[in-house]
């Protein structure tokens, strides 16, 4: 399963009944974005792209 907080697209929202949201397909959810599209489409979410870490410290 994909794991939307590893993910570019995916932010946590202020909205206390749908918490999780994602930029690429335009919506927020009370589960992982990944699961709504998996259960409504039957599809893993062709959307992810994994977040680059950003470096720590000083240079």
């Amino acid at each position: 399963m994909i794991d939307c907080h590893h993910c570019e697209h995916y932010y946590v929202t202020w909205d206390k009944e749908f918490p999780h949201g994602c930029r690429a397909m335009g919506f927020k959810s009370a589960q992982l974005p990944s699961v709504t599209v998996l259960m409504n489409s039957d599809h893993p979410c062709l959307f992810y792209k994994k977040k680059e870490r950003k470096k720590r410290g000083f240079q």
